[in-house]
């Protein structure tokens, strides 16, 4: 009889020792729940100088946060050069020689940038020609642009612009990444003031885009067609001259004969001030000697 009483207890002692745990669990179960519905959503903003920001569901201030870089880019690119040449021809016929360059350009894939010419001293004209041609053809070019005449002179340079082209590039990935992300926030914003905050950092990171943009598109141009600029001169003639010309000696007399007679001009009215002061000096000094020459007395004969 006791150990069945016994067996009771200890079932009644299970029984409360279950009916604590249970209400324990139930009532941690809507604590949680009740936090879950108090405790605000949240997104995340990207700004345009690499910085995430969180802005709660009830519209507070965003808050600055590190952004992660894009890991996009290619681990290895190829090098780039930048290549230019400077060389200076003698040639006979400036005006065909240009037209020549052209021809020359044109067979390698390039084309003619820009030319002049100019006469100088006796009519000996000189020009110069801008070349770009693609950088493959850059030595074969070259080579054809000295067969137009006499080499006097040659300089080539290769500039290495790698760094600066894959930092562009890791620049203009970055901004995109940016761009796609203010792009998904755009859709999701409500209040009118968060779609104009918004905006301004799309236009401030759409302006760096652009402006990157450019900067590799000109360094590709650079890159993809090598220049090479010509200066053209014709020789010096012999003596110094075209030859002997009888029409050319007449003129060289007829103007050194008056330019002796605009010396002699010049000669007279810059010494009249002198001549005039000598005249007057020398007319005083004549009439003071006659005056002189009044006042003593003639010598007395004696008797």
């Amino acid at each position: 009889m006791l150990f069945i009483m016994n067996y009771k207890v200890i079932a009644i002692m299970v029984a409360c020792i279950a009916l604590i745990i249970a209400a324990g669990c139930t009532q941690s179960v809507q604590s949680g729940s009740l936090q879950k519905a108090v405790s605000p959503q949240s997104s995340t903003i990207y700004s345009s100088d690499n910085a995430v920001r969180t802005e709660s569901a009830s519209g507070s201030a965003p808050v600055p946060a590190p952004f992660a870089g894009s890991s996009s880019l290619p681990t290895t690119i190829d090098t780039k050069i930048i290549r230019t040449a400077f060389i200076t021809l003698e040639v006979r016929d400036v005006t065909g020689s240009v037209d020549a360059l052209k021809a020359l350009v044109i067979t390698h894939g390039g084309y003619l940038s820009s030319s002049s010419i100019q006469a100088g001293y006796n009519n000996q004209l000189s020009g110069t020609v801008v070349l770009r041609v693609p950088a493959a053809e850059f030595e074969n070019t070259l080579a054809g642009v000295k067969a137009v005449g006499t080499v006097k002179s040659v300089s080539t340079q290769g500039e290495d612009v790698t760094e600066q082209y894959v930092d562009v590039q890791a620049q203009i990935t970055s901004y995109q990444n940016q761009l796609s992300q203010y792009n998904e926030i755009m859709k999701k914003a409500v209040k009118v003031s968060d779609v104009i905050e918004i905006q301004q950092q799309i236009d401030q990171v759409q302006t760096n885009l652009n402006r990157l943009q450019g900067q590799l598109k000109y360094l590709n141009s650079r890159i993809d067609m090598s220049t090479i600029t010509v200066t053209l001169q014709e020789p010096e003639p012999v003596g110094g001259s075209t030859g002997y010309n009888f029409v050319n000696t007449i003129n060289q007399g007829i103007a050194g004969f008056f330019g002796m007679i605009d010396a002699i001009i010049i000669i007279l009215f810059t010494l009249l001030p002198l001549a005039v002061v000598v005249g007057i000096g020398y007319g005083i000094y004549r009439w003071r000697k006659g005056k002189q020459a009044a006042k003593v007395p003639e010598p007395t004969e004696k008797k």
